[in-house]
């Protein structure tokens, strides 16, 4: 896994450059960041399964479809599959939010995921509506944790629902 420095440090050792002017402020915002980070990553851990349990009851309360007869959530099963998947999605959402970079989402959970879904028929849309959820509660849980600037929040969830939306045509 990779985190913003390394990745800085990689591109540019590839490319022979020194840091300019970028590479400092990209840098600099990624130490200044470091403190909230950290806070947010402390606030999921202390509230995670309650986050992955609210997150799947708004879905379903959005999508009752899901969970009836014929519904991608009907059984027990299913519906316990979803929640992990959930908690799953906000495990290494959080690694990236620390790390200030997405690379573990593409290397740990997203390559081969919407083929996956498809051959399985999980439905995507379903699946970014509940990452969309989370990433909503979970902004409000890093806020009530004394976090002002919850935008950096965004990043990894906007990755993931943006990564499992997009379709080959």
């Amino acid at each position: 896994m990779r985190d913003a420095v390394t990745s800085l440090i990689k591109n540019y050792d590839l490319a022979g450059r020194y840091f300019d002017r970028n590479a400092i402020d990209s840098l600099k915002s990624y130490f200044d960041s470091g403190t909230a980070r950290v806070q947010a990553a402390a606030a999921i851990n202390s509230n995670a399964a309650a986050l992955v349990k609210q997150a799947g009851l708004k879905l379903y309360e959005e999508l009752p479809e899901l969970i009836r007869p014929g519904g991608n959530s009907y059984t027990t099963r299913r519906y316990a599959a979803c929640l992990r998947d959930m908690d799953y999605y906000l495990r290494y959402a959080t690694y990236a939010l620390v790390a200030g970079n997405t690379n573990v989402l593409d290397e740990r959970v997203l390559q081969g995921l919407r083929e996956t879904y498809n051959s399985l028929g999980v439905p995507i849309g379903p699946t970014v509506r509940g990452i969309q959820i989370l990433k909503d509660l979970i902004k409000e849980q890093v806020a009530a944790a004394g976090v002002v600037n919850t935008a950096f929040v965004d990043e990894p969830f906007d990755h993931i629902t943006r990564e499992l939306s997009e379709q080959d045509i």
